[in-house]
Protein backbone atom coordinates (compact mmCIF):
# COMPACT_ATOMS: atom_id res chain seq x y z
CA UNK A 1 0.00 0.00 0.00
CA UNK A 2 1.09 3.73 -0.84
CA UNK A 3 2.36 5.60 2.39
CA UNK A 4 0.59 8.23 0.76
CA UNK A 5 -2.82 6.80 0.38
CA UNK A 6 -3.72 7.45 4.25
CA UNK A 7 -2.85 11.44 3.74
CA UNK A 8 -4.59 11.48 0.33
CA UNK A 9 -7.69 10.17 2.16
CA UNK A 10 -7.57 12.30 4.43
CA UNK A 11 -7.19 15.41 2.16
CA UNK A 12 -10.12 14.28 0.16
CA UNK A 13 -12.06 13.96 3.01
CA UNK A 14 -11.24 17.78 3.81
CA UNK A 15 -12.09 19.06 0.40
CA UNK A 16 -15.14 17.72 1.00
CA UNK A 17 -15.93 18.76 3.97
CA UNK A 18 -15.10 22.02 3.16
CA UNK A 19 -17.17 21.77 -0.04
CA UNK A 20 -20.03 20.93 1.68
CA UNK A 21 -19.46 24.07 4.14
CA UNK A 22 -19.08 26.19 1.54
CA UNK A 23 -22.49 24.66 -0.09
CA UNK A 24 -24.11 25.49 3.61
CA UNK A 25 -22.67 28.70 3.54
CA UNK A 26 -24.02 29.88 -0.06
CA UNK A 27 -27.76 28.60 1.10
CA UNK A 28 -27.93 30.85 3.75
CA UNK A 29 -26.42 33.95 2.45
CA UNK A 30 -28.85 33.35 -0.41
CA UNK A 31 -31.94 32.90 1.63
CA UNK A 32 -30.33 36.01 3.49
CA UNK A 33 -29.85 37.89 0.56
CA UNK A 34 -33.26 36.56 -0.97
CA UNK A 35 -35.42 38.06 1.88
CA UNK A 36 -33.92 41.84 1.65
CA UNK A 37 -33.05 41.66 -2.51
CA UNK A 38 -35.58 39.20 -3.83
CA UNK A 39 -34.59 36.04 -5.85
CA UNK A 40 -33.11 38.14 -8.73
CA UNK A 41 -30.29 39.83 -6.60
CA UNK A 42 -26.91 39.70 -7.99
CA UNK A 43 -24.65 36.67 -7.69
CA UNK A 44 -21.49 38.86 -6.64
CA UNK A 45 -23.97 39.92 -3.52
CA UNK A 46 -25.21 36.14 -2.44
CA UNK A 47 -21.35 35.44 -2.88
CA UNK A 48 -20.21 38.32 -1.10
CA UNK A 49 -22.58 37.69 1.97
CA UNK A 50 -21.46 34.40 1.51
CA UNK A 51 -17.25 35.20 2.01
CA UNK A 52 -16.78 32.95 -1.01
CA UNK A 53 -15.63 33.79 -4.45
CA UNK A 54 -17.89 33.66 -8.03
CA UNK A 55 -15.89 30.36 -8.81
CA UNK A 56 -16.87 28.62 -5.89
CA UNK A 57 -20.49 30.26 -6.49
CA UNK A 58 -20.23 28.76 -9.85
CA UNK A 59 -18.96 25.28 -8.85
CA UNK A 60 -22.20 24.62 -6.28
CA UNK A 61 -24.70 26.24 -8.68
CA UNK A 62 -23.78 26.51 -12.33
CA UNK A 63 -27.22 28.46 -12.84
CA UNK A 64 -29.77 30.20 -10.96
CA UNK A 65 -32.44 27.43 -11.18
CA UNK A 66 -30.31 25.56 -8.94
CA UNK A 67 -29.57 27.84 -6.98
CA UNK A 68 -33.25 28.45 -6.10
CA UNK A 69 -33.93 24.90 -6.13
CA UNK A 70 -31.40 23.98 -3.47
CA UNK A 71 -32.25 27.51 -1.19
CA UNK A 72 -35.96 25.96 -1.60
CA UNK A 73 -35.08 22.56 -0.40
CA UNK A 74 -32.57 24.26 2.59
CA UNK A 75 -35.10 26.09 3.78
CA UNK A 76 -37.70 23.48 4.10
CA UNK A 77 -35.50 21.27 6.06
CA UNK A 78 -34.26 24.03 8.07
CA UNK A 79 -38.21 24.58 9.20
CA UNK A 80 -38.58 21.44 9.19
CA UNK A 81 -35.45 20.88 11.81
CA UNK A 82 -36.26 23.45 13.94
CA UNK A 83 -39.77 21.97 15.14
CA UNK A 84 -38.30 19.54 17.33
CA UNK A 85 -35.80 21.68 18.67
CA UNK A 86 -38.03 24.57 19.29
CA UNK A 87 -40.19 21.82 21.26
CA UNK A 88 -37.66 20.51 23.21
CA UNK A 89 -36.16 23.67 24.22
CA UNK A 90 -38.76 26.03 24.26
CA UNK A 91 -40.42 26.71 27.56
CA UNK A 92 -43.74 25.70 26.48
CA UNK A 93 -45.50 23.93 23.20
CA UNK A 94 -46.93 27.30 22.62
CA UNK A 95 -43.79 29.02 22.46
CA UNK A 96 -42.60 26.16 20.46
CA UNK A 97 -45.20 26.57 17.86
CA UNK A 98 -44.89 30.63 18.02
CA UNK A 99 -41.40 30.29 17.55
CA UNK A 100 -41.67 28.12 14.38
CA UNK A 101 -44.55 30.29 13.30
CA UNK A 102 -41.78 33.07 13.17
CA UNK A 103 -39.37 30.62 10.85
CA UNK A 104 -42.29 29.57 8.88
CA UNK A 105 -42.53 33.37 8.07
CA UNK A 106 -39.30 34.12 7.23
CA UNK A 107 -39.62 30.89 4.73
CA UNK A 108 -42.65 32.17 2.86
CA UNK A 109 -41.66 35.31 2.35
CA UNK A 110 -39.03 34.20 0.51
CA UNK A 111 -41.30 31.41 -0.83
CA UNK A 112 -43.03 33.87 -2.88
CA UNK A 113 -40.52 35.08 -5.14
CA UNK A 114 -38.84 31.80 -5.58
CA UNK A 115 -42.16 29.96 -6.30
CA UNK A 116 -42.44 32.76 -8.89
CA UNK A 117 -39.12 32.24 -10.79
CA UNK A 118 -39.98 28.41 -10.66
CA UNK A 119 -42.76 29.26 -12.85
CA UNK A 120 -41.41 28.08 -16.04
CA UNK A 121 -40.89 24.35 -14.68
CA UNK A 122 -44.22 23.36 -13.69
CA UNK A 123 -43.25 20.01 -13.28
CA UNK A 124 -40.27 21.11 -10.69
CA UNK A 125 -42.58 23.39 -8.88
CA UNK A 126 -45.06 20.64 -8.14
CA UNK A 127 -42.26 18.21 -6.83
CA UNK A 128 -41.02 20.88 -4.59
CA UNK A 129 -44.71 21.52 -3.45
CA UNK A 130 -44.97 17.97 -2.90
CA UNK A 131 -41.57 17.93 -0.77
CA UNK A 132 -42.52 20.82 1.29
CA UNK A 133 -46.01 19.71 2.36
CA UNK A 134 -44.35 16.43 3.53
CA UNK A 135 -41.77 17.36 5.08
CA UNK A 136 -43.68 20.74 7.34
CA UNK A 137 -46.42 19.01 7.56
CA UNK A 138 -45.62 16.63 10.35
CA UNK A 139 -43.53 19.11 11.67
CA UNK A 140 -46.62 21.56 12.69
CA UNK A 141 -48.95 18.96 13.15
CA UNK A 142 -46.30 17.35 15.99
CA UNK A 143 -46.60 21.34 17.39
CA UNK A 144 -50.39 22.04 17.28
CA UNK A 145 -50.48 18.37 19.02
CA UNK A 146 -48.29 19.15 21.85
CA UNK A 147 -50.02 22.83 22.42
CA UNK A 148 -53.43 21.41 22.41
CA UNK A 149 -52.12 18.53 24.98
CA UNK A 150 -50.49 20.95 27.44
CA UNK A 151 -53.79 22.38 26.98
CA UNK A 152 -52.42 25.77 25.79
CA UNK A 153 -53.92 25.71 22.40
CA UNK A 154 -57.01 24.65 20.98
CA UNK A 155 -57.37 21.57 19.39
CA UNK A 156 -59.77 22.50 16.56
CA UNK A 157 -57.95 23.34 13.60
CA UNK A 158 -55.13 21.01 11.58
CA UNK A 159 -51.61 22.00 10.10
CA UNK A 160 -52.39 22.22 6.64
CA UNK A 161 -55.55 25.11 7.55
CA UNK A 162 -52.52 27.14 10.04
CA UNK A 163 -49.85 26.90 7.26
CA UNK A 164 -52.27 27.92 4.72
CA UNK A 165 -53.62 30.52 6.93
CA UNK A 166 -49.86 31.87 7.90
CA UNK A 167 -49.53 31.58 3.89
CA UNK A 168 -52.31 33.86 2.77
CA UNK A 169 -51.02 36.59 5.68
CA UNK A 170 -47.71 36.18 3.76
CA UNK A 171 -48.91 37.60 0.33
CA UNK A 172 -48.29 40.99 -0.51
CA UNK A 173 -44.94 41.47 1.48
CA UNK A 174 -43.41 41.25 -1.88
CA UNK A 175 -45.20 44.47 -3.07
CA UNK A 176 -45.30 46.17 -0.04
CA UNK A 177 -42.50 47.17 2.06
CA UNK A 178 -44.69 48.38 4.61
CA UNK A 179 -46.45 45.13 5.52
CA UNK A 180 -44.75 43.30 7.98
CA UNK A 181 -46.65 39.25 8.10
CA UNK A 182 -45.69 39.02 11.68
CA UNK A 183 -47.84 40.83 13.53
CA UNK A 184 -51.23 39.48 12.06
CA UNK A 185 -49.45 35.60 12.18
CA UNK A 186 -49.00 36.69 15.82
CA UNK A 187 -52.65 37.47 15.91
CA UNK A 188 -53.90 34.29 14.58
CA UNK A 189 -51.69 31.93 16.58
CA UNK A 190 -53.15 34.38 19.70
CA UNK A 191 -56.79 33.04 18.24
CA UNK A 192 -55.60 29.68 18.63
CA UNK A 193 -54.57 29.88 22.56
CA UNK A 194 -56.91 28.02 24.84
CA UNK A 195 -58.87 30.08 27.04
CA UNK A 196 -57.52 29.71 31.08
Amino acid sequence: MNESSPRQAASAASKRKDARRNQQTLLDAAAAVFVTSGVDAPVREIAAEAGVGLGTFYRHFPSRADLVIAVYRHQVDTCAEAGPALLAAGPTPFAALEGWGDLFVDFLVTKHGLAAAMQADSAGFEALHAYFLERLLPVCTDLLRAAAAAGEARSDLDAYHLMRGIGNLCIGTDTDPCYDPRRLVALLLAGLRQSP
